[in-house]
């Protein structure tokens, strides 16, 4: 059997030490405690959290990487047991007040998520956070509802990010953004504008975005991703929009690919401003299929927007 985790070699350690049978929680607190990603993770609420709490109320101190309990020396040992018992009580207290909502903000979401959008996510994340950069093998990944679902986001790839932990809780504490309005402007069209209301067969599309073929196309094939919202530019997109445009220019992709085998590559592009060739403002995505010889020089493909600064020299660094 191939390692690919600790997970197996835990799992069958602890099969071994209970007579060859276990339940899926004790298998699973034996993971935990070999699990390096949550000791971090709770190094960092030790320090940054209960201990500042803890020491600004002068019950404990720091010295480097150890707390201590004020006056500690000063108590006696019938003392410590009756602290000890304040505390479970005050811990059982909690619990049957609270309940699962102690742990919410350790949830990967805000409900059952698929393990198969799970991978996908990850998987479109290379597998690490999509914030911070962190790999997954440093820091342990959580599936993110960037527009959370009582805000009115939905489970759809779009809308799903990978974050690390500490990512996750940053963004949690300190994000205040009225996710109602951005979900409100999702709805905004605009009603001269053609791509706010087409007129072609739309190919495809996902919650946020669509597409179908250019008017004029430069070649065979030739199709526009566009978000459903209208926006000006590539620049206002918002994450889940660009999610969802580069979800649709993936699937064009394969769906051009297995329906013409002359098609050997792809430019994708848009023009942002008078200046840079937009006419339509309405942010729109071109993407090009490109076969061999369809132009006599292929060097520098999308350089060529500006004529004679594509046909290059290439010379060694």
């Amino acid at each position: 059997m191939r390692m690919s985790h600790i997970y197996q070699p835990v799992m069958i350690k602890t099969l071994l030490s209970n007579d060859g049978k276990s339940t899926i929680e004790q298998i699973s607190r034996d993971i935990l405690a070999n699990d390096e990603s949550q000791v971090d993770y709770y190094e960092n609420i030790t320090k940054n959290m209960v201990g500042r709490v803890l020491s600004n109320h002068k019950i404990v101190s720091k010295d480097k990487d150890a707390f201590s309990l004020i006056d500690f020396d000063e108590l006696s040992s019938d003392e410590i047991d009756e602290l000890i018992n304040i505390c479970n009580e005050k811990l059982e207290e909690y619990i049957q007040k609270r309940g699962e909502q102690i742990w919410e903000h350790r949830k990967k979401s805000s409900g059952y998520i698929s393990g198969t959008l799970r991978y996908e996510v990850l998987k479109n994340a290379e597998f690490h956070c999509e914030l911070c950069g962190i790999s997954a093998d440093k820091k342990a990944l959580e599936v993110d509802h960037i527009i959370p679902r009582n805000k009115g986001g939905e489970d759809d790839l779009s809308n799903l990010q990978a974050l690390c932990y500490s990512c996750n809780s940053m963004k949690r504490d300190r994000d205040d953004t009225d996710f109602r309005i951005i979900k409100e402007s999702y709805n905004s069209k605009d009603e001269n504008c053609i791509f706010c209301n087409p007129q072609s067969d739309v190919i495809m599309e996902n919650t946020l975005s669509y597409s179908i073929r250019d008017k004029y196309p430069i070649t065979e094939g030739h199709t526009l991703v566009i978000p459903k919202r209208h926006t000006e530019n590539y620049f206002s997109l918002s994450r889940p929009e660009m999610n969802a445009c580069n979800d649709l220019i993936s699937k064009l992709k394969d769906n051009i690919e297995s329906n013409d085998d002359s098609v050997e590559g792809f430019n994708i592009g848009s023009n942002n401003g008078e200046v840079a060739g937009q006419t339509i403002f309405h942010c729109h995505l071109h993407v090009i299929p490109r076969r061999e010889d369809d132009v006599i020089n292929t060097t520098g493909g999308v350089r060529n927007i500006i004529p004679g600064k594509g046909d290059y020299i290439k010379t060694d660094l």
